[in-house]
């Protein structure tokens, strides 16, 4: 008996830990016409990126913003296909310049099911763009490739509460018309409206 319990303390303590949050977090509150999103953003890993949002956020320029293009294997235009909902003030100027790319390699916030991360085209464009992954999505990271550049996107916060909103945007219907063939059957009919997005109160 003892020999088996020592055997179990053995594999459980060489088993791998899961990777740990990151300490330092800013919380937010996104509320969306379909119900609220809670947010964690991780400055101590991500402090361009983060900073960028925040100055987004606390400007006001997210109110009135959109959730507007649904990406799946079933609709996905590119390879190996992903599953996001992206969000942003889409066509609008951007109050800001773009950003430096904080990779995942750099970051160690790998896309999983609930990451936040910043659409680009590319390396340094990031600016207003968002997307938010539905599962895990390795093919966005840094090596992987999607993007031809391998630079792969920014992760740089998480979804802490409301991923029953996430997948229901996932979900809505999508075959607004668009100029860009990629896009084709993956901008939303009626862009779900993010109608604020504030610090939470601590």
């Amino acid at each position: 008996m003892k020999k088996l319990t020592l055997i179990v303390t053995m594999l459980l303590c060489s088993a791998p830990l899961p990777a740990a949050e990151p300490a330092d977090t800013v919380t937010l509150t996104m509320q969306t016409s379909l119900g609220n999103i809670e947010l964690a953003l991780y400055p101590g890993r991500a402090p361009v990126t983060v900073t960028n949002f925040l100055k987004l956020v606390d400007g006001g320029h997210l109110d009135g913003a959109t959730f507007y293009r649904t990406v799946s294997p079933d609709n996905d235009n590119g390879e190996p296909p992903i599953a996001v909902i992206q969000g942003g003030i889409g066509d609008a100027e951007s109050p800001f310049p773009p950003i430096a790319h904080e990779s995942t390699e750099m970051t160690g916030l790998p896309h999983r099911d609930g990451s936040l991360s910043m659409a680009r085209a590319a390396v340094g464009t990031a600016s207003t763009e968002f997307f938010i992954c539905i599962g895990a999505q390795p093919a966005l990271d840094f090596g992987a490739t999607r993007n031809p550049d391998g630079q792969g996107f920014a992760v740089f916060g998480q979804v802490v509460a409301g991923m029953d909103v996430v997948r229901a945007i996932h979900q809505a219907p999508a075959d607004a018309p668009t100029e860009f063939a990629y896009f084709e059957n993956q901008l939303i009919n009626e862009p779900v409206v993010i109608e604020s997005v504030r610090r939470s109160e601590p």
